[in-house]
């Protein structure tokens, strides 16, 4: 069938990934997926290709095709794959896993082409706006920005000694970045970037947001940049209607 303009997909301890239609709710593909529990899902940005991370591998399927078996394959994890992302143009994928490593996997070629030793347990792993920062909290508490074009570590701060960091967010300009805990605390930093182009946190909030262990935290989009994609829409529609 015609794939829908949204997406919508979902993932279970069932041990399958169900496509739906948005609108009608209705379901139109399952896949199989008997190898794990799914951890993660996540869509490329051309809305081909979706990412299923499990316990160890990840799965990359075909959104618009009707076969069940993925079209590749990630296995060079060794326990629960626990974060999975894609970069804006969709070239390359990151991931975070039980392991203790952030891999990093060329969509162009076989095998994992980058791996960056956590030392603990990785939950969670978002990417810098900038494309060229992975940042990446752990088990142990640890939160690591690991900087691409040098290939290393390049800023690593404890919030909360021993209190795992499950969730991180990062605002659309870089700006800001947030960290929820297992103590149900959110730190929140501005991001300013070094003088050696090192990116540096700069405290400015911790907010005891729950009493328990939080799952996620998430920023949302400046309201400018929704009206811009309004003006965008409307000066195109103002167009085709050759008001322009």
């Amino acid at each position: 069938m015609t794939q829908p303009s949204v997406i919508l997909a979902t993932a279970s301890y069932d041990h399958t990934i169900r496509f739906w239609e948005a609108k009608s709710g209705r379901c139109y593909r399952t896949i199989q997926y008997p190898d794990s529990q799914v951890n993660r899902l996540e869509i490329n940005p051309d809305k081909r290709f979706l990412a299923a991370a499990g316990n160890p591998h990840i799965r990359l399927f075909d959104v618009n095709s009707n076969s069940a078996q993925p079209v590749r394959s990630y296995d060079s994890h060794t326990n629960n794959v626990m974060a999975v992302g894609f970069q804006c143009d969709g070239n390359w994928m990151y991931s975070g896993s039980e392991d203790g490593t952030v891999r990093i996997w060329d969509l162009r070629a076989p095998g994992c082409q980058r791996e960056y030793e956590s030392r603990a347990a990785v939950n969670t792993v978002v990417l810098h706006p900038n494309q060229t920062e992975l940042i990446s909290g752990d088990q142990n508490g640890n939160i690591r920005v690991w900087d691409l074009t040098a290939n290393s570590c390049s800023c690593e701060l404890v919030p909360e000694v021993d209190t795992a960091v499950r969730s991180l967010t990062v605002m659309w300009d870089g700006s800001l970045v947030v960290a929820a805990n297992n103590r149900g605390t959110c730190y929140v930093w501005r991001l300013l970037r070094g003088s050696q182009t090192m990116t540096n946190f700069e405290p400015l909030h911790k907010l005891q947001a729950h009493d328990g262990y939080i799952l996620k935290c998430l920023l949302s989009p400046e309201f400018y940049i929704w009206q811009l994609h309004l003006l965008i829409t409307l000066s195109r529609y103002g167009m085709l209607m050759g008001l322009h």
